[in-house]
């Protein structure tokens, strides 16, 4: 519950920025401070589960056993490669274009496929930082989600949509027994809820809540306030009218 939580702790895997869902948070409730964890893919499921974060943002596919998870958004597929490479003359790729190509393969791949497509180096990097300084290097290509062509981005390196490729998907993972009402907040907050519509809202001021009582009240009944007002101004229409039609008929002499 919100009185027993000091803080709201959220995990999340390099390449997902929180940032702007981190700003909305502290706008609606400055008083409980938002804890950012950044965690290694691998290690992100074990972070919810051991409940050393109250949520994550991370990449499916997940174990979710024990987890609500609500995707969030799918990522554009991209190949890594230098700036002078013959793949930068076009805008797209295909695996067809990469079918001669050296491919690196790390080992913290977070696409689900079993391979790359091209001739994949056997040794695998540890990470995909390696394998995109392996790339700088002239070793040979990789195939990584956008965000994490930008998060290791080099001033040698650039990148090309790989259209038929395994997208990765972001979601938003917390404990199944364990929905709050911060953890209803940052759902609202992730879907896009105003903080009139989200459930974990801070609650109102009693100034305020009885302005917003009168509002509902007057929105409930019959056309509102603002039929009553236009009513008005129709009143003094029909005034104005029928003085108008008393100029437009002079009495008789």
């Amino acid at each position: 519950m919100t009185g027993s939580q000091t803080s709201f702790r959220l995990g999340y895997v390099p390449g997902v920025t929180p940032a702007k869902w981190a700003r909305i948070w502290r706008d609606r409730s400055p008083r409980i401070p938002l804890e950012l964890i950044q965690v290694a893919a691998a290690d992100v499921v074990e972070l919810v589960r051991s409940r050393q974060a109250d949520a994550a943002l991370l990449r499916l596919p997940i174990d979710r056993t024990g987890l609500h998870a609500i995707p969030l958004y799918v990522e554009t597929t991209v190949v890594v490669i230098p700036k002078d490479h013959v793949v930068t003359a076009v805008e797209e790729v295909t695996a067809e274009d990469l079918a001669d190509e050296l491919m690196l393969h790390p080992l913290d791949d977070v696409l689900e496929w079993e391979r790359p497509p091209g001739r994949v180096i056997d040794e695998r990097p540890a990470t995909t930082a390696d394998a995109i300084a392996l790339v700088a290097a002239g070793t040979g290509l990789v195939v990584v989600p956008q965000s994490l062509a930008r998060l290791h981005h080099r001033r040698d390196l650039t990148f090309r949509p790989l259209l038929d490729a395994p997208e990765s998907g972001v979601a938003l993972a917390w404990p199944e027994e364990e929905t709050t009402e911060l953890m209803e907040q940052f759902i609202g907050i992730v879907r896009g809820r105003t903080v009139n519509t989200s459930r974990g809202s801070a609650p109102t001021k009693p100034s305020d809540a009885k302005s917003s009582s009168k509002a509902t009240a007057a929105k409930r009944q019959p056309g509102g306030g603002k039929q009553q007002t236009s009513t008005g101004k129709r009143q003094a229409g029909s005034g104005k009218r029928q003085a108008g039609d008393g100029r437009r008929k002079k009495p008789r002499r």
